[in-house]
């Protein structure tokens, strides 16, 4: 029996190959190189072993082992697998080599593949350095992939263990860049979590209208149980689209639609002159988004923003608004993550969290601990809209929202907190049961949150508030006069030492 490889093999020589680029070129910029790289082994050697295969059964019959490769998920055109790459790893060219295999990987594949690598320049010198660097980081690049730990032929390994590798690579990537990178990745029992809340069923259609490099909406695809459900992403970040295509395509989502656009200015995702609509819609959209186009909000073309537009220093509200308007009226739900500021921030923001809250569309209010994203080590919280709670929806009788208190639900982690599936499985049950728990969650009426003028800040329905023990006044007292006394005998030992030192007191 052929020995398999393990997950953690794959991870740890995929990551190995970032010292290529690690301290020289930023995270930023090296992970699409790396992922990239490790798409084109992936498919390289999954078509080499389709040739292998093919070639056991039909014998020498080129043609007819020809027509059988054509009809499999991918083309992988002559001469431009990985195999071929390193075996010129030594050329001058090298980069442009890649690059022109790449393009021919693309040409080949337009239905699935269109684009996917136009961000990606292997012959960059602003990115990769002169011409001697740069030949020598790809022949090292080529040689980390090329190892035999690294097989990823379908007789060594799942599929699934390929796209875990590189979500896992996604996740080094945000935690080793920051800021910078993490942008498009969310913690994976994060997504775990919004993904059970937006809790998609068979058939439904989901979309995430800030999809980063789509790990969220793989997630929940997988929530749905089976393969009958349909995706929808629309990312703004070139580089970043072209990894959830390449993601979408490893975990064996081809069909997913993942457009390359604007989501507040230039939505995409349409039906004639409409915005297309979802059963279900899941987003970790960029915290506080300054410049995000509240010029354009007053002429937006789809009315999104008629509750109001939100402030132009902080797009929270622009993306929450543009959720809820794509999901289906009556039927949608819609789980989002955002800054606890969205729960209480005054003037644009208050109103339309006012006109919201009027509309009986939010369901539930989950504060999360901090220190759980790369990005941020602020608390964030995620908001539960159901739109099956409007006029003429199954749930419209339901008046009351959930708040939960997760914030001191978490296991420490040397960088980041880290959401375990027992902390995950008290927000869900909680959620679902509808639960007050003492100094955990909150059931709270229209009106409580009213008379609140629609402030959601948790703590003010969830008391968390510790009583400290009672304090004895005489027990205070007697330690205190017992500190004084042991002072004073300290005091005298210490004249009595120092008088034995020849020193006047």
């Amino acid at each position: 029996m052929t020995e398999r490889t393990t997950q953690e093999q794959v991870n740890r020589t995929a990551w190995a190959a970032c010292d290529t680029f690690r301290g020289v070129v930023d995270a930023g910029q090296y992970k699409d190189y790396i992922l990239v790289m490790l798409f084109l082994k992936y498919i390289s050697d999954l078509w080499a072993d389709h040739v292998e295969t093919y070639r056991k059964r039909y014998g020498d019959n080129e043609a007819r082992i020809r027509r059988r490769l054509e009809r499999e998920r991918f083309v992988l055109p002559e001469g431009a697998s990985f195999q071929d790459l390193y075996a010129q790893r030594n050329e001058p060219d090298i980069g442009e080599r890649i690059n022109i295999a790449l393009e021919a990987i693309e040409d080949a594949n337009r239905a699935k593949l269109d684009g996917v690598f136009r961000n990606i320049d292997f012959n960059s010198e602003a990115n990769l350095g002169r011409t001697r660097d740069r030949n020598r980081r790809l022949k090292n690049l080529l040689e980390d992939f090329a190892k035999p730990s690294l097989d990823l032929r379908p007789s060594k390994v799942t599929e699934d263990i390929i796209g875990q590798c590189y979500i896992y690579l996604i996740s080094k990537f945000a935690s080793d860049a920051g800021k910078k990178a993490g942008e498009f990745y969310t913690p994976a029992p994060v997504s775990r979590l919004l993904a059970k809340l937006a809790a998609p069923k068979p058939g439904a259609q989901i979309c995430d209208p800030a999809c980063g490099s789509g790990s969220l909406l793989i997630r929940a695809a997988e929530e749905v149980g089976s393969n009958d459900f349909a995706l929808y992403g629309q990312e703004v970040n070139g580089a970043t689209w072209a990894l959830a295509r390449m993601n979408m395509f490893l975990h064996a989502k081809d069909a997913a639609r993942i457009e390359w656009c604007d989501t507040l200015n230039r939505p995409t995702l349409l039906e004639g002159d409409r915005l297309m609509t979802f059963d279900t819609v899941v987003a970790n959209p960029p915290f506080s988004l300054k410049n995000w186009g509240v010029e354009n909000a007053s002429t937006d073309p789809y009315a999104r923003f008629w509750r109001g537009v939100p402030p132009k220093s902080r797009g929270d509200y622009a993306f929450v608004t543009h959720m809820i308007e794509i999901a289906k009226r009556r039927s949608g739900r819609v789980a989002v993550i955002v800054p606890h500021g969205v729960l209480f921030r005054g003037h644009a923001e208050g109103r339309i969290r006012k006109a919201v809250i009027e509309e009986n569309l939010l369901d539930a209010v989950i504060g999360l601990p901090a220190k759980l994203f790369a990005t941020t080590g602020i608390p964030v919280a995620i908001l539960v809209f159901d739109r099956s709670r409007e006029v003429g929806g199954k749930n419209e009788a339901r008046r009351d929202v959930v708040f939960v208190d997760a914030s001191r639900a978490f296991t420490p982690g040397t960088k980041q907190n880290v959401l375990d599936e027992v902390h995950i499985s008290q927000i869900l049950e909680t959620y679902r049961e509808r639960a007050t728990v003492d100094r955990y969650s909150y059931v709270a009426n229209h009106t409580e949150i009213e008379q609140n003028n629609f402030n959601l800040n948790i703590p003010r329905y969830v008391d968390t508030f510790e009583p400290e023990d009672e304090i004895d006044i005489a027990d205070v007292q007697r330690e205190i006069d017992q500190i004084d006394a042991e002072l004073v005998d300290v005091r005298a030992q210490m004249r009595t030492h120092l008088r034995e030192l020849g020193i006047d007191v």
